[in-house]
């Protein structure tokens, strides 16, 4: 399976290690995944890889959301 985020889609970048004496080598940065288990609509569970990133964000705006709510 790819290393790449479910939900965003990001995915590894490429670039280049570089030494004191300037030597420069390709690397690749990997995204940060976590494999987080849903549940669909029809009541199953489902593991997917997402970026930590991604998972970060989405805590955040269900936060505001459920602040949102009990100030309504």
């Amino acid at each position: 399976m790819a290393r790449r985020c479910s939900i965003t889609g990001k995915g590894p970048l490429v670039g280049n290690n570089v030494s004191h004496a300037n030597n420069k080598t390709k690397r690749r940065q990997l995204p940060n995944l976590r494999s987080v288990k849903i549940t669909l609509e029809d009541g199953t569970t489902k593991r997917i890889k997402v970026a930590a990133s991604t998972l970060r964000t989405m805590r955040k705006k269900a936060a505001q959301a459920t602040a949102d709510t009990t100030e309504a």
